[in-house]
């Protein structure tokens, strides 16, 4: 009797070493697939097409470049111009607490009572308004520098936002309160 539970033991212990090996190989087996294939999709990601032209890439932002370690956006942004370098080509916005100074480059678009403008046309006590992007060395490049007071076509896409804005909150508001109530009936 003994001689039996000292084979059923040994068994059980052989038994387990290979269920214990299985799993291990199934889990190595698992690992060595999706290794090749998330470095494939990665390199996928990172690279550029094939098909894509080298002149794209010349014309490529710097903060395109940048975003390509993650996703940059645009900043909005809006005040006076405090202060202007036209060697360095870069601007300041004075704010409240902190002046911002904006970079302008060749890829920058800079606009004057909706015309096209230049460098030129960035003085001191301007209105401005546009959006830039926080590069990864912590400078700000300028994406877009509208110059002067908002022109009457920026009018009307401000107000057509703000009215779609409100259309939409209009039906949010009574799809909430039509909802059913339950009143207990007695």
């Amino acid at each position: 009797m003994q001689r039996h539970a000292e084979s059923t033991k040994r068994a059980n212990h052989r038994h387990m070493k290979h269920k214990n090996f299985v799993i291990i190989a199934a889990f190595l087996t698992t690992v060595v697939i999706c290794i090749p294939m998330h470095t494939e999709a990665a390199g996928k990601k990172a690279s550029p097409s094939t098909g894509a032209s080298s002149s794209a890439d010349a014309e490529a932002s710097p903060a395109t470049v940048a975003a390509s370690g993650g996703k940059i956006r645009a900043t909005p942004f809006k005040g006076i111009i405090a202060a202007v370098d036209d060697k360095a080509k870069t601007f300041t916005i004075a704010g409240k607490q902190t002046s911002h100074s904006l970079k302008i480059t060749d890829k920058t678009i800079i606009t004057k009572g909706g015309q096209p403008a230049t460098m030129k046309d960035v003085v001191s006590n301007a209105e401005v308004r546009g959006s830039y992007y926080k590069m990864p060395d912590g400078s700000m490049e300028a994406k877009i520098v509208k110059l002067g007071p908002l022109t009457e076509a920026e009018k009307a896409e401000k107000e057509a936002r703000r009215a779609k804005r409100e259309e939409r909150k209009a039906a949010i508001s009574p799809a909430a309160s039509a909802s059913p109530s339950v009143s207990p009936s007695t």
